[in-house]
Formats: C-alpha cells, sequence, structure tokens
C-alpha cells in the first residue's frame, strides 16, 4: 500500500469525521505516532546480567540487593528482641549495641528494603511490559541509578565497620542528639548514614524521573491513561510523590552532614555537653524535624501505594472478577498521594506545637482515611460473589487487607492529639507502624512474588512452601504485634534498652519473651521463603504460559519468560482494560488486553 493511499485515507476519515459521518470500527486504533524504540543489545555477560541497561534485569538487581540488605535488618531486629525477652542474658548486646541495631533496622526496612522493592524492584519489572514498551526511556540512566543504590547500600554497610559503629540515634535521626557525643557512632556512623541516604536520594531521582516519563510517554498504542492496571497508577503516583518528598530528606541529610562536620548550626542549638559550651547557636532542631517528616510520611504512602495498586490486580485476577469501581480507585490513589503532602506534622504532636496546626494535622490525617477506606470497600466488593481462588497470591492479599485495616484504626487514634500524646512514646506506636507499613506491604511483596514468579523465571515455586510461609508469616506477625498494643496501653516505652522494674508492667515480661519467641520462628521462615525462591529457580514445576490467566500484557509476550525489547517485532495494541474476567455474552472466561472487539462480538465488556 503506497504512504499517498494511507495519507488521502487518513485526510478522508478527519474530513468524515467533522461533518458528523464518520464512525470508526470497533478495532480502530490511532497510528503510532513515534518511531519504534532502539535498544541497546548486550554483547557480553558483563553487558547482559552485570552492568545491564534490559529493565527486567535491573528490577531482579534492586529486588536482590534489597532482600540481602533486608536480611541484615532481619538479624538486627532479632538482637533487639532477644535483648527485650531476655534483658543481660547475651554479652554481646550492649546499651549501645541495643540502639544501633534499633536505628539500622528501622532505616534498612523502610528505605533500603521496602523502597526499593516496590519502586526498584516491582517498577523496573513491571511498567515497561504492562504499558506495552520495549523498555524504559532511558535504559542507560536507569543502570546507572541501580548502580547508585547499590553504593548506597555499601557506604550503609561500611558503617558497622568504622570506629564507634554505626549512628544509634534512632532510625529519625533527630539532632542534636543524632552528632552529640555519648551518642554511639555520633561520629563517622552518622555521617556515612547521612552519605547513604543522600545517595539514594540522587540513585532513586534518576529511576523515578524515568518510571515517569516511560508511564506518559511510552505506552503503546491503545493503553490509555484509564486502560492502564492499577499496579502501574499506584508505582506512578508513588514515583511523583518520591520525586516531590525526597529532597526534602536530601537537604536536611546535607545540612545535618555540615553541622556535624564544618560545625554550621542548621539544626543545632546553643547547647552545653559535659558541663561546656559548644561551638553551636541558633539552629532549630524542631527544622529537621519538618523536613523529615515532610519526607516521612509521604514515604508511607510511596510503600503503600504500589502495595495498593499491586493487590488490586492480585484480587482481581485470583477472584476471576473485574475491578470494582476502577475510576473510584484511580482517583482515591491520587487523592492519598496528594493529602499525603498535609499531614506530616501528625507524627510530632509532643514536639510542643501550637494547638491550632495540632487541630489542622489531626483533621488532615482523618480526612486521608477517607480515600483509604473507599479502596478496602472496592476490594471486598471485588470479592463479593468472585470466583475467588485461594492460591498463595490470593491468600497473601486477603492477608494484607486485614493487616492494613487493623493498623489502619490504630491509626485513627493516634491521629487525635490528645490521645497520641500519651501513647507517642510507647509500644502502641511500634505496633501501629509495624501493622501498618512493615506487615501489610510485605503481604503484598511475598503475594506479587508468587504471582509474578512465573513470568520471571517460567517455573512456579513450591505451592506447599509457600502455604507453610504463607500461615506461620500470618499468624506469626498477629503474635509479635497484637500484645504490643497492650504494652502501650500499660505504658511500656518504646526505644527503651531495658525494661525498668514497674508493679504496673509485670506483665509485660511474659509478654516480651512471647513476642520474641514468635519473632524469631517468622524471621526463620522467610528463610524458609528465600529457600524455595532459590530452589524453585532450577528445580521449581515448569510454569504454563500465563498460568494465572490474566489480561495484562505481561503475561502476553510472544516469548515467555519475555526477553530483551519484551514484545518481539510488533508491539502489542490494547482494546480494552485488564479487568475483564467472566464478561456477560463471552465464551471466554476471561479477554485479554489486545484482544480487539471484532474476536469477541458478542461480549458486554466494560467500555473504557
Amino acid at each position: 500500500m503506497s504512504d499517498e493511499y494511507t495519507d488521502n485515507k487518513i485526510e478522508t476519515k478527519a474530513a468524515d469525521s467533522s461533518s458528523g459521518n464518520y464512525a470508526p470500527p470497533a478495532d480502530y486504533i490511532p497510528a503510532q505516532e513515534s518511531p519504534d524504540q532502539e535498544l541497546y543489545h548486550a554483547k557480553s555477560f558483563w553487558t547482559k546480567w552485570v552492568f545491564c541497561q534490559d529493565a527486567k534485569v535491573i528490577g531482579v538487581q534492586y529486588a536482590l540487593t534489597a532482600t540481602a540488605i533486608g536480611m541484615i535488618g532481619l538479624i538486627l531486629s532479632w538482637g533487639m528482641r532477644l535483648q527485650l525477652g531476655f534483658p543481660e542474658t547475651f554479652s554481646f548486646l550492649g546499651p549501645a549495641t541495643y540502639y544501633q541495631s534499633v536505628t539500622m533496622h528501622g532505616m534498612i526496612m523502610v528505605i533500603y528494603l521496602l523502597t526499593a522493592l516496590f519502586l526498584g524492584g516491582f517498577g523496573n519489572y513491571l511498567i515497561p511490559l504492562m504499558v506495552g514498551a520495549r523498555d524504559m526511556v532511558f535504559p542507560y540512566v536507569n543502570m546507572v541509578s541501580y548502580w547508585m543504590f547499590l553504593v548506597a547500600v555499601l557506604v550503609l554497610l561500611a558503617s558497622f565497620f568504622v570506629p564507634g559503629g554505626p549512628t544509634g540515634a534512632g532510625w529519625t535521626l533527630y539532632p542534636p542528639q543524632a552528632i552529640m557525643p555519648g551518642t554511639p557512632g555520633s561520629e563517622m556512623g552518622i555521617v556515612l548514614m547521612l552519605v547513604s541516604l543522600s545517595l539514594f536520594v540522587i540513585g532513586f531521582t534518576m529511576g523515578g524521573l524515568n518510571y515517569v516519563i516511560t508511564i506518559l510517554q511510552a505506552r503503546t498504542r491503545g493503553m490509555t491513561l484509564m486502560r492502564m492496571p492499577l499496579t502501574i497508577w499506584g508505582i506512578f503516583t508513588a514515583t511523583v510523590l518520591a520525586l516531590l518528598a525526597f529532597p526534602a530528606l536530601f537537604v536536611a541529610c546535607i545540612m545535618m552532614t555540615l553541622d556535624n562536620l564544618i560545625g554550621t548550626s542548621f539544626f543545632m542549638p546553643e547547647i552545653f555537653s559535659m558541663g561546656e559550651k559548644l561551638e553551636y547557636g541558633g539552629g532549630s532542631p524542631i527544622l529537621f524535624q519538618h523536613l523529615f517528616w515532610f519526607f516521612g510520611h509521604p514515604e508511607v504512602y510511596i510503600v503503600a501505594l504500589p502495595a495498593f495498586g499491586i493487590v488490586s490486580d492480585l484480587i482481581s485476577v485470583h477472584a476471576r472478577k473485574n475491578i470494582f469501581g476502577y475510576r473510584m480507585m484511580v482517583w482515591a490513589i491520587v487523592i492519598i498521594g496528594a493529602l499525603s503532602f498535609i499531614v506530616w506534622a501528625h507524627h510530632m504532636y509532643v514536639s510542643g506545637m501550637n494547638p491550632w496546626f495540632g487541630f489542622f494535622f489531626a483533621t488532615t490525617t482523618l480526612i486521608i482515611a477517607v480515600p483509604t477506606a473507599i479502596k478496602v470497600y472496592n476490594w471486598v466488593l471485588t470479592l463479593w460473589r468472585g470466583n475467588i481462588h485461594l492460591t498463595i497470591p490470593m491468600l497473601f492479599s486477603l492477608g494484607f487487607i486485614v493487616t492494613f485495616v487493623n493498623g489502619g484504626i490504630t491509626g485513627l487514634f493516634l491521629g487525635n492529639v490528645i490521645i497520641d500524646v500519651p501513647l507517642s512514646d510507647t509500644y502502641f506506636v511500634v505496633a501501629h507502624f509495624h501493622m501498618v507499613m512493615g506487615i501489610a506491604p510485605l503481604m503484598v511483596v511475598f503475594g506479587a512474588i508468587y504471582h509474578w514468579y512465573p513470568l520471571i523465571t517460567g517455573r512456579h515455586l513450591n505451592q506447599t512452601l509457600g502455604k507453610i510461609h504463607f500461615w506461620i508469616t500470618f499468624v506469626g506477625a498477629y503474635a509479635i504485634y497484637f500484645p504490643m498494643h497492650y504494652l502501650g496501653f500499660i505504658g511500656v516505652p518504646r526505644r527503651y534498652f531495658e525494661m525498668y522494674d514497674s508493679p504496673y508492667m509485670t506483665s509485660g515480661v511474659g509478654l516480651n519473651q512471647f513476642i520474641t519467641v514468635a519473632a524469631l520462628i517468622v524471621g526463620f521462615t522467610q528463610i524458609l521463603f528465600l529457600y524455595n525462591i532459590f530452589t524453585s529457580w532450577y528445580k521449581g514445576e515448569k510454569s504454563e504460559r500465563n498460568p494465572w490467566k490474566a489480561n495484562s500484557l505481561e503475561w502476553h509476550t510472544p516469548d515467555f519468560p519475555p526477553t530483551h525489547g519484551n514484545f518481539g517485532k510488533e508491539l502489542p495494541v490494547v482494546y480494552r482494560w485488564p479487568y475483564d474476567f467472566s464478561v456477560p455474552g463471552s465464551d471466554k472466561e476471561y479477554i485479554p488486553q489486545d484482544v480487539p472487539p471484532s474476536q469477541v462480538p458478542t461480549a458486554k465488556a466494560e467500555q473504557t
């Protein structure tokens, strides 16, 4: 067919359309507007698996690195629990070691494990596949972003080997304590922590810009924003939040580094140490808290929003039912992201703020619960009358919903100033934070790995080990964190190296021992999970193509598992959303996104 004929045909369509006589056929999708992406193809082992520009390999690199540092965070938590459950039993657990473990465990799990897993791991692997792109728009920059992350992790680990060890200032790193003599790691330890966080932010910015531009500019033909899987919406919104929130952490890290190394006073007031006046003056420790929590609360949703999106897709696929209220779910994700920037100071009720500020932030905290509750309702209504398959991904998804609701309810307690002030420094906060920010997102991580593992490797994980993993993790998490709510109510303070003698806290001794035993059991179960991952890579049962009968594009590539470039010679064309399950009038139980309407003419599918 000549170019002249094609151009003439397009012009005729445009003319007919303007006169109101033309109706495009059901299968019509506008022509491709830009040339196909040119990819760099690896020429050696090093450029294929190490310095690789394929987003799928980079995603696996992120996931493996985050998992490795996460295991160190897990081991640190065991040390903390052994000290709390059985004080003065282990000689290697002194006060300095305990506070260093608390600090490193918190920062590792929040930043280097969860953020890196959701955005670096799942983001890299799934974004190009789910939107129908060949790769990220800037593959080389994407590769550099991973290596920046790896360097940040290595700098963090280096703090274990410097004189004084890693910082023990608490994971929030509040000054002036963080850089004062007497705090563990107040010299090189805190500097390496701050440098590591700065490198992490730089590396993430490279990756985050890639994610946003790929989603906005590199979607395949027909993939409108309202046809994207909710997984992509969650990752996209979380990435925008991170690009706006991480600069606050970055500048706080730079300023505190300068306070520590050259004696500036950004955060250091006039202060005495051991009876001597230090050469600081005029700084504001509260300024650091504002900067940290301006990053810190969006960080909760930087982790939660990808989890919301992923769990929505898992529930829809494994319940064989279209997601309930798709547009409402999209807007709930966007509204949660926007509101997350005006609730940060509910972490600072005990800092002495003006009561009117407390009123404002308590109000916004309760308001953000509304779109969050909408998502929970929509998940439940998606499950309602669905053909629920209790696969391992579905079990973890259900575990997430229950755990997130429980953690969210305690958040309503802590969002109110008058309740938060007496509970703020107790184990009630530890329980709330871990339920909503630790256990709930990890449930989604596990469910997502069981779901997409066949796509990555072409094999299934061992299902028996998977069910053992789920039940011990789910029940064990409640055995750990439910009793902590009670410890908070009776006044057991968090951050304390050893629980002091008090007639009001005798019941807390046995509970702490019980929690410690449960934590050790749950922790060792994660090693079983890792064993399952690595052995199944070579010995697992081979998976059929699209084993879950899903509709989204990642399961419909020419090669399985997908190879570099993802979609062979021709990119797919999208005609529908990814949730056409059990469509009335269709003889098929599911209709993939790239199936044109003419192939299922009797299907009464949702118009998207």
